[in-house]
């Protein structure tokens, strides 16, 4: 009889754990083409975190109206499953507001969460919550934020919410409604709250050159011996993987199924200089946070991770190297975005639904499907 019993107490639990919804966890490079990802991985002697991963597809990342997206478009596009104009977000082609993936796993019973190195407000977080037609209305945007009932998002753009045009304190605002926020990656780590933000600048953070885990080497345009090493910057501190972890455990302790939204933010930034150590500094950020995200999925059997771009900036070539030096050498096309397909990485619970030649609206069918099953 108690053999039948503790059956039958085995049988329950593994049906609740089956039975759950999937976190998911979605990644995304701004402006990481393939170039951007091997370069970074031969900078950081040959290896990457997404080399871990089980399936690679590659998304085509034109917009309604451009074969050329921007940001607003693109993140529209996986946000929301539908192809708008470059700089609307969250409106269809004809002006009408659609649903994130975000709002819907609000809708069954999910916690969320935006992480970005660039303002909060912008345009790929923004694309999760935000429904206007013009990504650069900063202030609108952050009053959607107010209303969005995201649990955790960290990012900067603080004056949009306590220095605005209209006297109005959001801040204050949101922490009458059960918010708090810090302003420090220690803080955010230890504070228990439900709903919290971590504003990490006034505007837009600044980038650094120099992460704790790795060194970056340029080579000489002649002379493989000749290294430039990187110079020490008094920017920001490399944040994204430390806001990562920190987010997924506190997503995963309020014991409900999640949706979280990374990004790394600058390596578009660094695109559009064309400035190779700038964009591989970004990288290797961001690879470290993929690690992260990567580690909980593989503790965590009821999570997917979902990596990707929005599109290519630069229209970056290797042109030389040294793999024995992690060196490389990048030439820019342009100080734009370009129109080339981006891969996409998938890890866990139905990655192989990632794999293959598709549509970025694709990435929200996808996904959806999965918070659907």
């Amino acid at each position: 009889m108690k053999k039948i019993i503790l059956l039958s107490i085995f049988l329950l639990i593994s049906c609740n754990s089956i039975s759950q919804e999937p976190n998911i966890v979605l990644m995304i490079g701004d402006g990481m083409g393939l170039t951007q990802i091997t370069s970074g991985m031969y900078s950081n002697n040959n290896s990457t975190a997404l080399e871990n991963f089980q399936y690679v597809g590659l998304s085509k990342t034109h917009s309604y109206d451009n074969l050329v997206t921007d940001s607003a478009a693109a993140g529209t596009a996986m946000s929301s499953g539908v192809k708008t104009q470059n700089k609307v977000l969250g409106l269809d082609h004809n002006g009408n507001p659609i649903k994130s993936i975000l709002s819907l796993s609000q809708e069954k019973g999910y916690s969320t969460a935006l992480i970005a190195t660039s303002n909060i407000l912008h345009a790929t977080p923004a694309s999760f919550f935000a429904n206007i037609d013009y990504r650069y209305n900063y202030e609108p945007i952050a009053d959607q934020l107010t209303e969005s009932g995201i649990n955790y998002f960290v990012g900067g753009g603080e004056k949009y919410f306590n220095s605005r045009q209209d006297k109005r304190n959001l801040i204050n605002e949101m922490t009458e409604n059960g918010y708090e926020f810090v302003y420090n990656i220690s803080d955010f780590e230890k504070n228990k709250s439900n709903h919290l933000g971590f504003f990490t600048a006034k505007d837009e953070p600044y980038y650094f050159y120099k992460g704790a885990n790795y060194s970056y080497r340029e080579l000489d345009e002649d002379d493989y011996n000749e290294e430039e090493p990187l110079e020490d910057f008094k920017g920001r501190e490399s944040y994204l993987a430390r806001a990562t972890k920190a987010t997924l455990n506190k997503l995963d302790k309020m014991d409900k199924p999640f949706f979280i939204m990374i990004e790394g933010s600058q390596i578009d930034w660094g695109g559009h200089d064309n400035d190779q150590k700038y964009m591989v500094s970004q990288f290797l950020e961001f690879n470290d946070a993929i690690e992260v995200a990567l580690e909980f999925a593989k503790k965590n059997k009821n999570t997917i991770v979902v990596v990707t771009a929005d599109h290519e900036t630069g229209g970056a070539a290797i042109v030389r190297g040294k793999l024995s030096d992690s060196t490389n050498k990048i030439r820019f096309a342009t100080g734009n975005h370009t129109a080339s397909m981006v891969p996409v990485f998938s890890y866990g619970v139905k990655a192989h639904l990632f794999k293959g030649i598709y549509e970025n609206t694709e990435i929200f069918n996808k996904l959806l499907s999965i918070l659907n099953k």
